[in-house]
């Protein structure tokens, strides 16, 4: 069987998911990506999916991007009698069968060298704040995260941009042995939109599992004044966690994007990913 990679960009409410990976007896994005594309493909093997970010559950997304390598003739059989493209086939097609809160954006044939995972140069997150409960936008209840307390940004920006870099971030990860804690943190800051919500703007080469939620959490109190900027930085240092660091809740995040580089690159920045990082770069 001749395969093909295909790349899919998706977005979904992570709202009613046990997060992106499959687990047996519950219900996940993962889980009901890969059942469609088998039912698509007409596969005798369930689909396999390698995604760009592994989100947590609870956890949205409008940019993440996956791959599948597929049967090659059964995707190129995907329109049928119809004149549309394979790509717009699968799209429409998959419509069809996922869930609501899962949308396929686009399906196409991947460049050569395409690694969902490991060929991304960055990825994006935003985490949604409202520190005025009475101006909550009950609409917006399944993203947003609710504090009682309203906070200044200028301070929450002042300690978040002090985490900027490369890092051992292990005091805002949860540790899996053998897996490095090292990453860069490309940007971290926070501002006031028209309608009063804070939105966390963090953007790093990799992210390890529930760091962006530890990283709100350490300027969260910084900016309801009940902690000083230093302490993030100060939690940094400590390369562990932190009673004082709280990790917050997971619906107030969304993967908006990722990054790749161009396409005769994608395969060298694979190779460079695989490879286990060290703060010596």
């Amino acid at each position: 069987m001749t395969l093909t990679r295909v790349r899919i960009d998706l977005a979904y409410d992570g709202t009613d998911f046990s997060g992106w990976a499959a687990q047996p007896g519950r219900r996940t994005v993962e889980g009901e990506l890969s059942a469609a594309l088998t039912t698509l493909l007409r596969s005798s093997e369930p689909v396999r999916l390698t995604v760009a970010g592994r989100t947590d559950a609870g956890v949205h997304a409008r940019g993440q991007v996956a791959h599948a390598d597929v049967d090659a003739g059964a995707y190129a059989g995907l329109p049928g009698r119809s004149s549309r493209s394979p790509e717009v086939a699968a799209r429409t097609r998959l419509a069809g069968i996922l869930p609501p809160d899962v949308v396929v954006r686009s399906v196409a044939v991947a460049p050569e060298g395409f690694d969902a995972r490991f060929s991304a140069l960055r990825r994006r997150y935003a985490y949604r704040i409202n520190d005025r409960p009475g101006t909550l936008d009950p609409l917006r209840r399944r993203d947003t995260v609710v504090v009682k307390d309203e906070l200044d940004v200028a301070a929450m920006n002042t300690a978040a941009k002090r985490l900027r870099g490369l890092h051992d971030f292990a005091a805002f990860c949860r540790r899996r042995e053998g897996a490095t804690t090292v990453r860069t943190l490309l940007d971290y800051s926070w501002s006031r939109g028209d309608d009063g919500i804070l939105v966390g703007r963090v953007v790093a080469d990799a992210f390890c599992h529930s760091m962006v939620r530890a990283l709100v959490g350490s300027v969260v109190p910084v900016g309801q004044g009940r902690a000083p900027v230093d302490l993030p930085r100060e939690v940094l240092g400590a390369r562990q966690r932190d009673p004082r660091v709280a990790v917050m809740p997971a619906h107030g995040l969304s993967l908006e994007e990722v990054a790749y580089p161009e396409d005769a690159d994608l395969a060298a920045r694979a190779e460079e990913a695989r490879a286990t990082r060290t703060l010596e770069g």
